[in-house]
């Protein structure tokens, strides 16, 4: 079969309209206060040929449309355990990777059997693809991921059967349930759209998505925590190509992307220009593609930058981080980038370019910053730009590199450093309070590591 899915499930709902995975989404500061998604792949599909009536390709490894010979595909969901009201339903695939792609990935419908057989359907007995268009594809890459809004056909528990064809004779060819988590996913969205109530949530993680499964598990407890999330970059391995976000970050993190405001990472720059980040966040990445933006949450005004780029005292960014601060009413501030200036990691040095960022921040009594880089989990008390203990006016700062890259290992233990793991995947959540905060290292399933405090702004 020809759609890989390499990530949980995107929930459909009954009306379905096929989306490319490059969509553009509108940034939303929170996320629904009691929302959850549901991730169900196919209890059957397959696909039927026309110059082969006879033949079943229910245990192929793909599924196919083409107009030359003609090819339909099937495909059955049983949802069961949905409480609430579904919200939102996507069907996702993946092309395959032995492909070179389709310049028409299928036209997409709802069907009224959903009694047809895996094993037993063929062109001479297949099933009337006979309800409403539900979207179409149009061009496919190999390896990337797409998805169809289902919203108005998958409305809540029960079986769903959906086909799809081609009038193109260049046909698409997408994994099928055979091959694992490449597998077709139905991603069920369910709860109120009420913004959540209290305090706001900050919560996220650097060094993240690539082949393999740490970023679908982080990417699991986003599902559970509302709020707005962030990444502190090398959002996707290993080169920040619009394919690599396509395959890899948008499967799993790419779920919660309208609520994400990210940062770049240098792997993400290893794509010349960062143009598969740039392209893929859009506007949630900031103004014209500079890497660099503020946004306020509550009390709090945030801060996101762009360490691949002049940090220098007198730069651009630097002059402008120092206006926004200046022009900030908030009593609370946190700031977040890629690579830190404190670190114990044995992988990469402290970055000391990022100090005039860091100094900027002191000079305007700023209170949190976050990096990545170095894919393990360390907090430092306060400290002063030159890293010396100052519990009156430092800034607490944490490396959390843990959102699913591979581990690294400590070296020598820098001063100041509180809290170490380079061991558990999970995501650094922050309730923003008036004038407080609390952090919570909320580890993935399966591991036990915690971390949590208070602090307070200047």
């Amino acid at each position: 079969m020809g759609i890989r899915l390499t990530r949980p499930p995107l929930t459909m709902g009954t009306a379905a309209v096929l989306v490319a995975a490059t969509a553009t989404v509108v940034v939303a500061a929170a996320a629904p206060a009691s929302a959850a998604t549901q991730t169900f792949t196919p209890v059957a599909d397959t696909y039927v040929q026309s110059d082969t009536t006879s033949t079943n390709y229910g245990t192929a490894t793909q599924i196919v449309v083409d107009n030359s010979p003609v090819r339909r595909m099937f495909l059955r969901f049983a949802v069961s355990g949905v409480s609430g009201t579904v919200t939102a339903a996507k069907l996702r695939l993946r092309a395959i990777s032995g492909n070179d792609g389709s310049a028409n990935g299928g036209t997409f419908k709802a069907m009224s059997n959903t009694s047809w057989s895996e094993t037993g359907t063929t062109w001479s007995n297949q099933p009337a693809i006979d309800g409403a268009t539900l979207g179409t594809l149009g061009s496919v890459s190999r390896d990337g991921w797409y998805e169809i809004d289902v919203t108005g056909f998958v409305t809540g528990n029960g079986t769903f059967s959906i086909g799809a064809s081609s009038t193109s004779t260049d046909g698409a060819y997408y994994d099928s349930r055979e091959s694992g988590a490449d597998a077709p996913q139905l991603v069920l969205t369910t709860g109120t759209t009420t913004p959540p109530t209290g305090d706001p949530v900050f919560v996220g993680a650097g060094d993240i998505a690539n082949s393999g499964s740490g970023d679908s598990a982080t990417a699991a407890l986003l599902d559970t925590i509302p709020g707005t999330v962030y990444t502190l970059g090398d959002n996707v391995y290993d080169n920040g190509t619009a394919g690599e976000f396509s395959s890899y970050y948008d499967p799993t993190w790419g779920r919660h992307k309208a609520r994400t405001r990210p940062s770049p990472g240098n792997h993400d720059y290893n794509t010349s220009g960062a143009t598969g980040y740039y392209g893929y966040f859009g506007s949630l990445a900031g103004p014209s593609g500079r890497g660099y933006y503020s946004f306020d949450l509550g009390n709090w005004h945030i801060v996101s930058l762009n360490s691949n780029i002049s940090m220098s005292a007198g730069s651009a960014q630097e002059q402008w981080l120092r206006a926004d601060l200046a022009a900030s009413t908030k009593p609370c501030t946190l700031a977040y980038w890629h690579h830190p200036l404190f670190t114990s990691s044995s992988n990469h040095a402290p970055s000391t370019s990022t100090r005039p960022l860091y100094q900027a921040l002191y000079d305007y009594d700023a209170d949190v910053v976050l990096w990545g880089h170095n894919h393990v989990y360390e907090r430092f008390a306060p400290m002063n730009p030159s890293g010396a203990l100052d519990t009156a006016r430092g800034l607490r700062t944490w490396v959390a590199g843990m959102g699913g890259a591979s581990h690294y290992a400590f070296g020598t233990i820098q001063p100041n450093s509180e809290a170490r793991n380079s061991s558990a995947y999970g995501v650094l959540k922050f309730t923003l309070h008036a004038t407080t905060y609390d952090w919570q290292f909320v580890p993935v399933a399966g591991q036990s590591y915690s971390d949590t405090g208070t602090g307070t702004c200047h």
